[in-house]
């Protein structure tokens, strides 16, 4: 948005709440749901559709699952008069090894939408290769949204400090996730799994919100395994720095920004072999891919990487670069800068 208004354009937001932006020139507030099947998304609809008549845009660039949806709809009638329509597609939900009723449900409509959509952007591999079937005018790949790696891998902290203001004493290995306390995070299966690794003296760290948090107290006690749950933090990188292995056993990702800033800080990485984690860890250099439900796997994966983890780390933050905000702004200044789009 920054960027846009740097070449002279005029920066609107549909969103469905009311929050502070920088770099935005007029903000809609909407009622767009998540889920498909809320009345919401009708009246969402016939919004957007009065606000890109009223201001025939350049451009639409849309994000969300249904964001996407409506706002490729609603465009149709403005397309005819040269509007541009990107979507961003951080994950589509048809993956490998989805459920059945995701297929059935979410594939047809994006193969559908596509023809709607003048550049439709991917963010990861497997995507980029299913987005191949449809008929988007021009599909591209950029890799994620962009993190600032430096902040992360410059991040100066005594560690012994910073492990004091968590409670953790000296001694302790330390695994850590980020994400919200949710199924699909799996945070279960590396508590089975630490279970399994009673000659370690480790604790497990978990930052995020959600609605397992009883549930997985629980289980730690069940298993126990010591398992410290520091709801929404600030201080991400800071624990990162004060962390010893990164844990990432999602069922599913889109590209995974949590695992971008972990690997940035140097950490070795255990998470689930599934789509968006392979674009970023390589099995055996980086860390170890698992597949999401292999308790099992998941201990002895942590075992290896015990042993290997300051190679792992070394190499995670040589890999990641590539990765950086930076570099993707780049990328996405040639999406936007080759003719698709003119200035006001």
């Amino acid at each position: 948005m920054r960027w846009f208004q740097k070449q002279g354009w005029k920066v609107h937001v549909a969103a469905n709440k009311d929050i502070e932006l920088p770099y935005c020139d007029k903000k809609y507030v909407i009622p767009i749901e998540r889920s498909p099947y809320k009345l919401n998304n009708i009246v969402a609809y016939t919004q957007l559709k009065e606000i890109l008549h009223q201001n025939k845009y350049d451009m639409i660039h849309c994000h969300t699952p249904m964001g996407g949806v409506l706002a490729r709809l609603a465009a149709r009638d403005t397309k005819k008069s040269g509007t541009k329509v990107f979507y961003t597609a951080h994950g589509f939900h048809f993956f490998k090894g989805a459920p059945m009723m995701y297929w059935l449900i979410y594939y047809p409509i994006e193969r559908f939408l596509a023809r709607y959509t003048d550049v439709l952007i991917t963010i990861n591999k497997e995507d980029y290769a299913r987005a191949q079937q449809f008929r988007a005018k021009k599909i591209v790949y950029v890799p994620g949204v962009g993190v600032d790696t430096q902040r992360f891998n410059s991040i100066n902290i005594d560690r012994s400090v910073k492990r004091a203001m968590l409670g953790i004493t000296e001694g302790k290995l330390v695994l850590l996730s980020v994400g919200e306390l949710s199924n699909n995070k799996n945070h279960e299966v590396v508590i089975k799994g630490i279970a399994k690794l009673r000659e370690h003296n480790i604790i497990y760290v978990i930052c995020g919100c959600g609605q397992l948090d009883g549930y997985l107290k629980n289980l730690a006690r069940k298993y126990r395994v010591d398992v410290r749950l520091l709801g929404f933090r600030e201080d991400i990188s800071e624990i990162c720095a004060a962390s010893d292995i990164f844990v990432f056993p999602s069922l599913r990702e889109g590209l995974p920004v949590a695992l971008i800033e972990a690997m940035a800080t140097g950490l070795p990485v255990v998470c689930s072999n599934i789509r968006g984690n392979t674009d970023l860890i390589e099995n055996g250099k980086g860390g170890y891919l698992v597949e999401p439900e292999d308790v099992e796997g998941f201990a002895k994966a942590i075992e290896k990487t015990v042993e290997n983890r300051s190679l792992m780390g070394h190499f995670n933050t040589e890999i990641i670069k590539h990765f950086d905000l930076m570099s993707v702004k780049e990328e996405m200044k040639k999406i936007y800068g080759n003719g698709m789009i003119k200035k006001y």
